[in-house]
């Protein structure tokens, strides 16, 4: 077991573990720690507790010092330097003619580098942008490309639940998402409704996937035909997925049908099949295919990134 604690990083989601050595450190507190960047500034989300050692990368990197007022001064002195270099590197960009959209710009805590982010369709020749802000800055210069799901994970944003955007909060990486999640849902296909704010399939399809798969199994299709308990037949009109309940259009008399609802436990049927696509137009059939294109585009683009 190692004892460790959990820091984040203003531009990071992700919680990274360093060795707290002897010291005391409470949640919510600053730390100055030393990163594969160099030094950096952080802020504690997990107090001091024991891991197994197999989730910890090692070697784990030591805390240095619970952050001084010197240390809060430094990087609040930095957030200010980042907004000029904002400014400065939209000009370069301009001036060299680059196509690409810079999203941040971000100093490490010591100074050691400043990093910039951006987006663009296609690898970027920016060897002479870098030249130019080297040339400004005096200090090392990083240009970073990222995903649209990644600036929105920077600028963050709200959702249309009317919350803030899951990546800019709490989500450390981002899973895998597909049309396939919005089907077993039940959600409309209209890829409007189903993308986030990056335009790209909204992260929280995945949060509910495992629930509703095994919640659909369990139920039969609407116009299945089934068996209920007290011995009647009929066919599916709705299904009530979360509350596992089905309403059945039976037979009550020889011409008289009634709708009668029954728990999934009362009912018999044959294991449920495969839905086929669910009806959409042709601009949302067009639009989504687009949609998953831009998906595994994304998924491979991380894949070449590693």
């Amino acid at each position: 077991m190692a004892r460790v604690i959990g820091v984040r990083f203003r531009k990071a989601g992700k919680i990274y573990f360093f060795d707290p050595m002897d010291m005391e450190i409470e949640n919510g507190e600053a730390v100055i720690v030393e990163t594969a960047r160099g030094i950096e500034y952080g802020r504690v989300v997990l107090g001091v507790k024991e891991v197994d050692d197999e989730k910890v990368v090692q070697p784990l990197k030591p805390v240095l010092r619970v952050a001084t007022e010197a240390d809060e001064k430094q990087a609040e002195t930095n957030r200010q330097k980042e907004k000029d270099a904002f400014r400065i590197c939209l000009e370069k960009i301009a001036k060299h003619k680059l196509e690409m959209k810079l999203i941040d710009a971000e100093y490490t805590f010591d100074n050691n580098k400043v990093l910039f982010y951006f987006t663009a369709d296609g690898r970027i020749d920016f060897r002479e942008l870098v030249k130019d802000l080297a040339a400004v800055f005096k200090t090392r210069i990083e240009l970073r490309q990222i995903g649209v799901r990644d600036e929105a994970k920077i600028l963050g944003g709200i959702g249309i639940c009317g919350r803030e955007l899951c990546c800019h909060t709490f989500l450390s990486e981002f899973a895998p998402v597909s049309i396939k999640m919005a089907k077993e849902q039940n959600l409309s296909l209209n890829p409007i409704k189903i993308s986030g704010v990056c335009g790209r399939l909204m992260c929280c399809l995945k949060n509910e996937e495992e629930t509703y798969e095994y919640l659909n199994s369990r139920l039969p299709n609407v116009g299945d035909t089934v068996t209920t308990d007290d011995g009647m037949r009929g066919e599916v009109q709705t299904v009530s997925v979360l509350r596992q309940l089905v309403k059945v259009i039976v037979n009550v008399n020889k011409d008289e049908k009634e709708v009668r609802e029954y728990r999934v436990d009362q009912l018999k049927f044959r294991p449920r099949k495969k839905k086929d696509k669910n009806k959409i137009s042709a601009e949302e059939l067009k639009a989504l295919e687009e949609l998953e294109k831009k998906e595994k585009k994304e998924g491979m683009s991380k894949l070449d990134d590693n």
